[in-house]
């Protein structure tokens, strides 16, 4: 009991930091793209500010993953022995998307006045993707504890028959995997769009100030209108499938 509560704190603590590694990314480059595509100044300076928030959390997203990975060989050995030929894949796969997001929003951060407009924009969606896939890759695992594929026990209790990829692509995988991308995105969103509220309920009409809100309240709340009713739908799949 001592080790789940230790684990389920750990989780829900990074986790906060998770979901805006996947999903404020996705604003700052929507952002941007609308800064080049019509000149919209308030546009430009919000991907600046939500790619300055990005960078903070990513690194506090940073520590606390990095908790959580010595967590399960410490507070799992049983499991981590067993499963841990089987859930090294998608974890090592996230390792790599990690350092992607990583190096990727180093080169949007710093090399703005360095690179042509577009090619900056373009690492901003390396940093999107990347940030995405380590939601992806990690829900692979959790897919697989909830329905286990792709090995076949022993006369001795040992894991034979290894199958890497049908542990990956378990029953489970599809719909945790599209569930939480999307309950991300909408988390975030609503989180975003309650801050811009906030703060623009502070500003004249007309300021630069309610400009800048406003802005961020027609990207946020445009993007939220898309993600949430398809998290509807991917949860009537994952009820389904639970079902």
């Amino acid at each position: 009991m001592a080790a789940r509560s230790q684990m389920a704190m750990s989780l829900g603590f990074h986790i906060l930091f998770s979901v805006v590694g996947m999903a404020l990314p996705v604003l700052m480059v929507i952002a941007q793209w609308r800064h080049l595509r019509s000149g919209n100044a308030a546009a430009g300076e919000l991907s600046i500010r939500w790619a300055k928030g990005a960078a903070l959390l990513f690194a506090v997203g940073a520590v606390t993953g990095t908790v959580l990975s010595f967590e399960l060989g410490l507070l799992w050995p049983r499991f981590m022995e067993q499963a841990g030929p089987l859930i090294g894949m998608p974890f090592s796969l996230e390792g790599f998307a990690f350092f992607t997001e990583a190096i990727f929003l180093g080169i949007y951060l710093y090399g703005r006045e360095k690179l042509s407009p577009w090619l900056h924009w373009a690492s901003g969606v390396v940093v999107a993707v990347s940030g995405l896939a380590s939601g992806v890759f990690v829900m692979a695992v959790n897919a697989f504890m909830n329905a286990p594929a792709g090995f076949v026990v022993g006369a001795d209790g040992a894991f034979v028959d290894v199958d890497l990829v049908a542990a990956f692509f378990n029953p489970a995988f599809k719909a945790e995997a599209l569930h939480m991308s999307l309950a991300a995105y909408a988390s975030v969103a609503f989180v975003v769009a309650g801050i811009h509220a906030w703060r623009l309920g502070g500003e004249r009409d007309g300021s630069a100030g309610h400009a800048f809100h406003h802005e961020a309240l027609r990207i946020v709340c445009s993007f939220a209108v898309v993600v949430v009713p398809l998290q509807l739908a991917s949860g009537d799949v994952a009820a389904k499938l639970i079902a």
